[in-house]
């Protein structure tokens, strides 16, 4: 144990589950396996649980009561990857990306396929300070002919990297966003009492054009809805201008590139983590997108927000959480959760 482990106190069952869901391919598309892995999870502590047509998991906790809401929260479980397009006459793979996949974090990548069939990412030879692009990226699975290869056009694969603890810090393949699935389903667990009926979706095809939200909003008709996703930091050497760190507690949107976070909601989660005593920091997000896009949407209109967990190196094999923020973002998601939901505009804010 080293000495940054022997600060915190951690919940080893937390640490699994994170594991657990990070280490389950499921590129958009494909979530199969992850939406099982999480029913696993889920199905002795919902009041209902079903699948929607696009594939979305939607449970079900609490039922409406006197000044309660229909509140939707929504964690996708796909992530990034890659579809092949070609195979070349020596079994090299060409593909394109499924989501946004950057191929400065592709090379000497490992991938696995959801046959099951594994393979290496290679480059062809570039010019000096050539910066490489996808299309001058194969996958190699160790074929030796094009009928030797064991994966076609159209098979999909996702980046294969093992969780790693290094105690205040996690890092997985696919944080983005599964670190936010085990938020929910934590929160879902241990929601014992709420005046609210409380739809936990976990989303399909996210990385692709928040497809799984748009549906699964459709059909819950929330009167309040709230993503949970990762966020990008500005807190590495020369990084991008960001408030947003590791270590200062949960994150609440203020806006992205895909909307921007209802103000009443924003004042009701800062106050409710105030009144908590739980830190939280105010994102502005300058690209990217949430599924908080998706509800806000749906219908004739849903106040939403989202709760964001900073997050190190996104859309790369190695994303980075703080195991701090997650434990405070599952108490804040059901302290949030478990009162009475007062959207009102405070005089101060700026918003």
């Amino acid at each position: 144990m080293t000495k940054t482990q022997s600060k915190i106190t951690r919940d080893s069952a937390l640490l699994a589950l994170i594991q657990k869901l990070t280490e389950t391919p499921g590129p958009s598309g494909q979530e199969s396996l992850i939406r099982a892995a999480v029913l696993e999870e889920i199905k002795d502590h919902a009041d209902e649980i079903r699948t929607d047509a696009l594939g979305s998991l939607i449970a079900r906790v609490g039922s409406k009561q006197d000044g309660g809401m229909r509140v939707m929260i929504s964690a996708h479980i796909d992530e990034i990857g890659l579809m092949v397009t070609h195979v070349d006459a020596n079994g090299f793979a060409r593909f394109i990306a499924i989501g946004g996949v950057s191929p400065l974090t592709c090379i000497g990548g490992r991938v696995l396929f959801m046959n099951g069939a594994r393979g290496v990412i290679g480059c062809e030879r570039l010019e000096p300070n050539a910066m490489p692009t996808l299309d001058k990226l194969f996958i190699d699975t160790g074929a030796l002919s094009k009928a030797d290869c064991p994966v076609s056009v159209g098979d999909v694969c996702g980046f294969e990297r093992p969780f790693l603890d290094l105690g205040a810090h996690l890092v997985a393949k696919s944080m983005d966003d599964r670190v936010a699935a085990a938020i929910a389903i934590q929160a879902l667990r241990a929601l014992k009492k709420t005046p609210h009926e409380v739809y936990f979706v976990f989303s399909v095809q996210e990385e692709v054009g928040l497809r799984g939200a748009t549906t699964a909003a459709y059909g819950v008709n929330p009167d309040i809805g709230l993503a949970v996703d990762v966020t990008r930091t500005g807190d590495t050497p020369r990084g991008i201008k960001m408030e947003v760190a590791l270590d200062k507690g949960p994150a609440i949107k203020v806006r992205d590139s895909s909307f921007i976070a209802d103000p009443r909601v924003v004042n009701w989660m800062a106050s409710s983590a105030e009144a908590a005593g739980i830190p939280y920091q105010l994102e502005v997000l300058e690209a990217g997108g949430t599924d908080g896009r998706a509800i806000q949407l749906a219908h004739a209109g849903v106040p939403a927000g989202c709760l964001s967990i900073p997050c190190r190196y996104i859309h790369s094999p190695s994303e980075m959480v703080s195991y701090t923020d997650v434990e405070n973002a599952v108490r804040l998601l059901v302290r949030l959760l478990s009162e009475e939901i007062r959207l009102e505009y405070s005089p101060e804010s700026a918003f």
